[in-house]
């Protein structure tokens, strides 16, 4: 009888010794393995974020020996990094998550390296090697385009111009297709993050990209601290859409130079020349002697204007004092408002002001019937209305 019962002792020390060995514990931080093959020893690696300025800055720093290296720590939650090895061309974006995951390093370009056992950096991968292949297909294109229009080709360069639009199209719709099918990925809210940043880019698409994202992301700290920027951009759509033509121009009120509160509302007449300027602004001084001569000659007729200063910025040691110089200066002598808070005022913000010299053409009625005029243009609309 004992010899069994040794046999099934020892068999089961062997089964839960065998179970331990092939059961991977989960990780409290993350381990990243690096296969540098080729790549000598002593050369630094570093994981790198970009900073405020856009500058990269060093959160770790591992070193090559015998041909592997090892990041290991612990985040709160993802964080976007770059790669970077010294004498090597290039960088690599990563996620840094909790886990255990490797990178074969491509000597030659840290772009091409791989990045094993991590769903959300197989997801950034394929993204970046997809955006990759398409600027690969577009400098082709570009110039297939050049060596057609040298040889007088017209029917292909109008051929390839149809495919540059497509690839240019792909480009642009990228990130929103890669947030729709990655909404739990924190590669995600990076990719909302840069778009936030681009000029050319609609904003209730970064919007509803935005609003599709898992919770988990959206109440993370980076998922909060880019719903901060979303609220902007919302704020700023806002905007436009109240200041579209044909709406009525939203009320305002200001300070003056005296310090008494005059509003939009105290000076409207048969056309109104709603006018953002400041006295720092180079192109709004070059722009004001042509609304002093509209203001003469046709103030008579029911012509009437309103300047809102946007002086305040931090270079500016007594904006008032500025400001007040610049309207006697420049001989405004129509009514004049600001609170003195650079774009941050209230005004601006109402209006979606975001460069000036800004203007709003407004009938008898207050409604919006042209904007952003200057120069000949804007006299030439305001003789329309009131010669």
């Amino acid at each position: 009888m004992l010899k069994p019962m040794k046999f099934f002792i020892k068999t089961l020390f062997i089964a839960l010794l065998f179970t331990s060995c092939n059961t991977t514990p989960k990780r409290d931080g993350y381990l990243i393995n690096g296969n540098a093959k080729g790549i000598y020893n002593g050369i630094r690696v570093y994981l790198k974020t970009f900073g405020q300025n856009n500058r990269p800055v060093a959160v770790d720093t591992a070193m090559v020996m015998n041909e592997k290296f090892t990041f290991e720590g612990k985040v709160i939650e993802p964080e976007m990094c770059f790669l970077y090895i010294n004498s090597v061309k290039g960088n690599l974006p990563i996620i840094v998550e909790n886990g255990a995951y490797t990178i074969d390093i491509d000597k030659d370009n840290l772009s091409n390296s791989k990045i094993l056992g991590s769903k959300t950096n197989k997801a950034l991968s394929a993204y970046n090697k997809k955006i990759k292949d398409l600027n690969e297909k577009r400098r082709s294109i570009n110039l297939a385009t050049r060596e057609a229009a040298q040889a007088n080709d017209n029917e292909k360069v109008k051929s390839l111009n149809k495919e540059l639009t497509d690839i240019n199209t792909e480009l642009m719709n990228s990130p929103f297709e890669f947030i729709k099918n990655n909404g739990d990925n924190y590669y995600s809210l990076f990719l909302i993050q840069t778009m936030l940043r681009r000029r050319h880019i609609d904003p209730k698409e970064v919007i509803d990209a935005y609003n599709g994202l898992d919770d988990n992301l959206k109440t993370s700290a980076k998922g909060k601290e880019i719903l901060a920027q979303v609220d902007q951009v919302k704020k700023m759509l806002e905007a436009k859409e109240r200041t579209e033509i044909g709406k009525i121009a939203p009320e305002f009120s200001g300070h003056t130079p005296e310090g008494k509160i005059l509003g939009l509302k105290d000076v409207k007449s048969n056309v109104t020349i709603i006018d953002f300027w400041a006295a720092w602004c180079g192109p709004c001084r070059r722009e004001n002697p042509n609304l002093v001569k509209l203001y003469e000659k046709y103030h008579d007729k029911g012509l009437e204007i309103i300047g809102i200063s946007l002086d305040g910025t931090m270079r500016q040691p007594d904006p008032k004092k500025a400001w007040l110089k610049a309207i006697a200066d420049d001989k405004l002598t129509w009514p004049q408002i600001s609170n003195l808070n650079y774009f941050n005022g209230p005004i601006a913000k109402m209006y979606g002001v975001q460069a000036i010299p800004a203007s709003f053409i407004l009938d008898a009625d207050g409604k919006i019937i042209a904007k952003k005029l200057r120069g000949p243009a804007l006299e030439a609309k305001i003789a329309e209305l009131l010669d």
